[in-house]
Formats: C-alpha cells, structure tokens, sequence
C-alpha cells in the first residue's frame, strides 16, 4: 500500500492535475458537491499505474483516481473514520490516526520476547481480491447514510483505464493509490479477520498493518492449528494465503534451544532475526529482534 502514495500527485484520466483544479478551487468544488448531493456524482475510470515492487520483484498496478475523485474520496473518508476508529482492534495500526508502522514494529519486538512462535502471513493479492458485496455489508454496519454506500459502491466497480486507453471492468478489489481503499480496507478485516482471531484464538496476540500480519503462538503446533483455521477462514471471504511467503517462524534467542528452518521474518521494513547484543552488566547473549531490512536500508540509501 505504502508504495502507492507515492503516485498521489499525479494526475488521472482526465489529465487535470491539482494546480489545475487549485486554480478554479471554489468552482470545481461547487461543482462536485452539487453533483454528489443529488446523487448524479459518477466516479470516472481509474488510471492504471505500474510501479516496480521494492527489490525488483516485478511490479504493482496502482490506481490514480483524477483529482476530483480523489476529494470525493477523502470527504467519504472523514465520515466514515470517526464511525469506525471508536470500534477498531487496538493491534491494527495500518493508515489509523496516532498510530504507525514503527508502532506495530515496536509492539512486534515485545511480543517476540514473551512468545516463542510467530506466524507471519502474507496474503495473495488482498486489495485486488476484496469482495465487493462484503465491503458494502462492512461499511453498511457504521453509517446509515446512502450517499455514503452509493459512492463507495461505485468507486469499487469503476473500471481501470490501462496505459493503451483500454478499459478492465472489475468486480472485485479497490485499487491502491484511491483515498477510499486504506479505510475499505480496514473495515473489511476489521471482520473478515480481527474479530474472528479476537473470538476463536483470543491468546494469540498479533499486530496488522492492513494486510501485515503477524501473529505470535506458544508453540510450532499451535502456529499450525492457527495456519489452518485461518486458510480455511480466508477462504469464506474470498481471499487466500501465499503460501509460499507465509511462514512459521522461531524465535531462537539465547533462551530457546533448537533451531527450525525458518527463524527470521520481515516486517514493515525490519527484519526480526537472532542477533548479538550485550546486557547492562557486559554480558553477550543472544536477543531475537528488529534491525532495518537489508532492502530497506538500500532504498533510503538511494533517497
């Protein structure tokens, strides 16, 4: 997601950038607002974006919506935020007010020190799989205003315009890059998975920024039992796991004897492994937590 806002200056289909729109700032306005107020608002086509993902593994499809689109957006956004902040997970701290990725690292570190185990998952494109008629259900559970759910609706099924001029319907996801899609995004896991691990594993703890996830088990069995249940639970909600990137992770310090085949993970740009560190009184042990990523140091190298 983060690598999306990079591209929120630019401008969408209709090639209106924001100086334009700034310079007729009170007309434009006044126009979409008359036009949102009685309904008549169509979202246009998104602009399709690719971008290269961080350490050249291919790219991501960004969507630019145009200027105008992108404050009908932000005026949903800001009454749709108050609705759900009040009734959100305390460990979600993707694209929340006072709450960051450092946040959620920090809490991580915590957790790796009192649990041996930890599950990080990686879901397989969430934002182009999200279903739009839970979305909907989602959203309709915090505000009874039909504006709301009438642009939301269609936001999520405005077409993607690709760099050839063609148009892709869609029925499914919202893009990245939209002012909409990181609160869509956290009301739909706030049920699709929040709430659900709250109810059925209530002594896992975790942490999620939008679709980060890591959760922190007792031991490799119960991180299995978890995997499943949540494969299975994913499934209900039109998503699934990448199986090949999730992974059961040990947290081997000075403390845990053993080893398992996997024993780091990367989270938010920091890698949790086992390294070096000293105690107050001189003494080298081994502690089980976060130094910047290795791509992650590399990319603010180049900043």
């Amino acid at each position: 997601m983060a690598e999306g806002q990079g591209q929120q200056g630019a401008a969408g289909v209709d090639e209106q950038s924001i100086q334009a729109f700034e310079a007729n700032l009170a007309g434009n306005l006044y126009k979409l607002w008359n036009r949102m107020s009685s309904g008549s608002y169509m979202s246009p086509p998104v602009r399709a974006v690719q971008i290269p993902k961080k350490g050249g593994r291919g790219v991501r499809v960004l969507g630019v919506p145009t200027v105008a689109d992108r404050v009908a957006q932000t005026v949903a956004r800001l009454y749709l935020e108050p609705e759900v902040e009040p009734v959100f997970h305390p460990d979600s701290y993707g694209y929340r007010p006072r709450r960051s990725a450092l946040d959620a690292v920090g809490r991580c570190r915590q957790r790796c020190w009192s649990y041996d185990w930890v599950l990080d998952l990686d879901l397989k494109s969430f934002f182009d799989s999200l279903d739009h008629s839970l979305v909907l259900r989602s959203v309709a559970a915090h505000t009874d205003l039909r504006w709301i759910l009438l642009y939301v609706q269609r936001w999520l099924k405005a077409p993607l315009q690709r760099e050839d001029g063609t148009l892709m319907a869609r029925d499914r996801g919202s893009p990245q890059g939209s002012a909409i899609s990181p609160v869509l995004a956290n009301i739909f896991l706030h049920y699709a998975l929040d709430l659900w691990l709250a109810r059925e594993f209530g002594a896992v703890a975790f942490e999620r920024y939008a679709d980060d996830v890591i959760l922190h088990c007792n031991s490799e069995q119960q991180a299995r039992v978890v995997l499943d249940a949540i494969t299975r639970r994913l499934a209900q909600v039109g998503l699934e796991l990448n199986l090949d990137k999730t992974r059961i992770v040990y947290c081997k310090d000075s403390n845990r004897h053993g080893s398992h085949e996997h024993e780091q993970f990367t989270f938010l740009g920091y890698t949790f492994r086992p390294r070096l560190a000293r105690s107050r009184r001189g003494e080298s042990f081994v502690s089980f937590c976060p130094a910047v990523a290795d791509d992650a140091a590399k990319e603010a190298s180049r900043n």
